[in-house]
């Protein structure tokens, strides 16, 4: 065998009196993996997150809407209940959802083209694929 190293080995271990000793915690930190492409999982889960495709009506389903319109917009002093669901486009690929609302109509305003229920909540008219309440039962 070489002995080369038998005059160091039975010596105690060396502990610097001007640096502090690294707690565990931070050595383990050390041997941490590595990750070279820093994102890379984000951007995985966000190609495989799946976006509904927008419904385009025909017109006999714009006339019906438009006339849902014309009803809500003469009720509207009686605050009344519907449900509306519209498409939110995603804010980060092609494509997006559907999205219930249910509640009193506040305002609706054909300059912005948009439906504002009493919660606050925004509906652009152009993004809504159907309006149902009460207030429509005379149509059916």
């Amino acid at each position: 065998m070489n002995n080369r190293y038998d005059e160091i080995i039975n010596l105690p271990h060396h502990v610097s009196k001007t640096r502090p000793q690294m707690p565990m915690s931070d050595r383990a930190a050390q041997f941490a993996p590595f990750a070279a492409l820093t994102g890379y999982d984000s951007a995985i889960k966000e190609t495989g997150r799946l976006t509904d495709e927008r419904i385009e009506l025909d017109e006999e389903a714009l006339t019906a809407l438009d006339m849902k319109y014309q009803l809500l917009m003469d009720a509207l002093n009686e605050a009344p209940k519907v449900t509306i669901t519209y498409f939110q486009p995603d804010e980060r690929k092609a494509g997006g959802k559907y999205i219930t609302a249910t509640g009193a109509v506040k305002k609706v305003d054909d300059f912005e083209r948009r439906i504002t229920m009493q919660d606050g909540t925004k509906i652009p008219i152009d993004d809504v694929l159907s309006i149902d309440g009460e207030l429509f039962s005379s149509l059916e």
